[in-house]
C-alpha cells in the first residue's frame, strides 16, 4: 500500500499538493517552536543600598534593591534600582570623564561604539511611549527627549537611545531601548550618585524585561542580610514550594489614577494575628477614577494602604500591641510622612517581643508580614536612652498617592514571580538566603 501511494503521487498531482502541505505543516511547526522558545534565563545577584533614590513616594531614606551589569561597547560598569513599578530603564550619562577615568556611577555614550540615539519621528518615540506620564518631545537635534518625575520633586531629563545591555557570558542584547539622562535634580545629589540608573520592569512597551521578551520573572529578598536575587525567564527548580498565584487586574480604558502597566493585584482583606479586620470591601477595589488600585512593586520600600484602611490596621495593632510596647507620644513626629503609629524600645534590648502578624490577603493568595518586619527601626532617632521604630505600614492618603503600594521591606522571604504571559503574580515564602544559595549566586 504504502508504494503504491508512493508511485500514484507522481502522477496525482492533488497528492502530490496533499504530501506538501503537510511538509510545509510540519516545517513551520518546527520553526516557530525554535523562534518562539523563551529566551535563556539568566541570574543576577541583588544587593541592598540605603539611598534617596528618585521616587514615587517621599522617601527619605530609602533602602533600594541594586542589579549591577554592563552596557555599551566596550562594556561599562553600571548599576541599576530594581523598579516593577516603572517602565523606562535610564541610566546617568555624561560625555566627560572625570581625569581620564571612568566614573562607575555614570554611562558615557561617547565611548560606545554601539550606543545610537533615537529619533523623535521613529516608530519607538510615537507608538511604545503610550503609557510615559509626560509624553516625549522632539529637542533641538530632533531626538526624542524624555522627562520623568516623581513626587519627591526629582526629575530627570534626556533622550531616549539604544545600546547593548551584556547579561553574562552569553548573554549580550543589542538595541535595548533606555534613557540617557543627563540632567538629574534631586535634593540630594550625593545619596543619589551611588547608582547609575533605573531599571524599569513593569508592564510597559519599552520596559526591560517587555524588550528582553521574557515570559516571567521572578526575585528573592533574604530577610537576614537584605541580599538576594534576580531570575529573568523561567525558574523551574524542583525544589521551589509550590506557587499559590493571583491575577493581574487590568483595565483597559485610561483612567486618570489608574497605572495600566503596573503590577495590580486585588487586595481582598488584612489579618492581625488571624482576625480578618472589617474592612469593607468596596474600599478595596479602584472606583470610577482608578483610585484604589493596589500594585506590587520593588522600588518602594514599605506598604502604604488608603487610609480609612491604614486607620483600621493601625487600631487593631494598636490595641493588640498594648502592654507589650511603649507608644511613642508625639503628634509631630511622623516617619516617611505616612507612619505614624511609632514605639520606643530600649537600646538595651537586643530583641523585639513577640508582635502581631499582619497577613495581606489577595484572591488565591496571601503575604505573611511577621516578626521584626512588621516594625522598622529608624535610623539615628534616638529618645533618651530609647530608639524609635515604627509600624512598617504607612498612610497613603498622607503622601497623596491614590493607591495601595506593596513595598519590598513585606516581601523578605517571600519568592514573588511575575508572569506576564499567564498575567499573574505567584508567591512562596522560603528562605531567600538559602534560594540564592542553591543557584549558586554570590555578591
Amino acid at each position: 500500500m504504502k508504494s503504491y501511494i508512493i508511485s500514484n503521487s507522481k502522477s496525482n498531482p492533488f497528492l502530490k499538493t496533499l504530501y506538501l502541505q503537510i511538509f510545509l505543516f510540519f516545517l513551520l511547526i518546527q520553526i516557530r517552536s525554535c523562534f518562539s522558545s523563551s529566551p535563556t534565563p539568566f541570574i543576577f545577584p541583588l544587593k541592598t543600598q540605603i539611598l534617596r533614590s528618585p521616587s514615587k513616594l517621599q522617601f527619605q531614606h530609602n533602602v533600594s534593591l541594586i542589579v549591577s551589569l554592563t552596557v555599551g561597547t566596550p562594556p561599562q560598569n553600571v548599576s541599576m534600582v530594581l523598579d516593577t513599578g516603572s517602565e523606562l530603564s535610564w541610566l546617568h550619562c555624561n560625555q566627560t570623564t572625570r581625569d581620564n577615568q571612568p566614573d562607575p556611577t555614570i554611562f558615557n555614550p561617547n565611548q560606545s561604539t554601539s550606543y545610537k540615539p533615537i529619533p523623535c519621528f521613529s516608530p519607538t518615540c510615537v507608538n511604545k511611549t503610550q503609557d510615559f506620564p509626560i509624553p516625549p518631545s522632539c529637542d533641538s537635534d530632533n531626538l526624542c527627549h524624555a522627562t520623568l518625575s516623581y513626587a519627591d520633586a526629582s526629575s530627570s531629563d534626556g533622550n531616549l537611545a539604544s545600546d547593548t545591555f551584556h547579561l553574562g557570558s552569553s548573554g549580550n542584547i543589542s538595541g535595548l531601548v533606555f534613557g540617557c539622562m543627563d540632567s538629574i535634580f534631586s535634593s540630594n545629589a550625593d545619596e543619589e550618585s551611588k547608582t547609575t540608573g533605573l531599571m524599569g520592569m513593569n508592564r510597559g512597551s519599552l520596559s526591560f524585561v517587555s524588550q528582553m521578551g521574557f515570559p516571567k520573572f521572578s526575585y528573592c529578598i533574604s530577610g537576614s542580610d537584605l541580599s538576594g536575587l534576580l531570575l529573568l525567564g523561567d525558574s523551574n527548580v524542583t525544589w521551589l514550594t509550590p506557587l499559590n498565584y493571583t491575577p493581574l487586574v487590568q483595565i483597559s480604558r485610561p483612567l486618570p489614577y489608574f497605572d495600566r502597566v503596573a503590577y495590580t493585584v486585588q487586595l481582598q482583606g488584612i489579618k492581625v494575628s488571624g482576625k480578618l479586620l472589617p474592612i469593607p470591601k468596596s474600599v478595596l477595589v479602584p472606583d470610577h477614577t482608578g483610585a484604589g488600585q493596589t500594585m506590587v512593586d520593588s522600588g518602594t520600600q514599605f506598604t502604604f494602604l488608603l487610609g480609612p484602611v491604614y486607620n483600621i490596621l493601625r487600631r487593631e495593632f494598636l490595641n493588640q500591641t498594648a502592654g507589650v510596647l511603649r507608644v511613642l507620644e508625639d503628634p509631630n513626629f511622623v516617619f516617611q510622612g505616612a507612619m505614624d503609629l511609632c514605639y520606643r524600645v530600649p537600646l538595651g534590648k537586643t530583641r523585639l517581643p513577640n508582635l502581631p502578624s499582619v497577613s495581606l490577603v489577595f484572591t488565591g493568595a496571601e503575604m505573611v508580614v511577621s516578626g521584626d518586619r512588621v516594625l522598622y527601626r529608624v535610623p539615628g532617632e534616638i529618645r533618651g536612652n530609647d530608639s524609635v521604630w515604627c509600624m512598617s505600614f504607612g498612610n497613603s492618603d498622607l503622601l497623596g498617592v491614590e493607591a495601595y503600594v506593596i513595598g519590598h521591606h513585606h516581601q523578605q522571604n517571600v519568592w514573588i514571580e511575575f508572569d506576564l504571559e499567564k498575567s499573574r503574580i505567584g508567591l512562596a515564602h522560603v528562605r531567600c538566603d538559602l534560594a540564592r544559595q542553591r543557584f549558586g549566586v554570590g555578591l
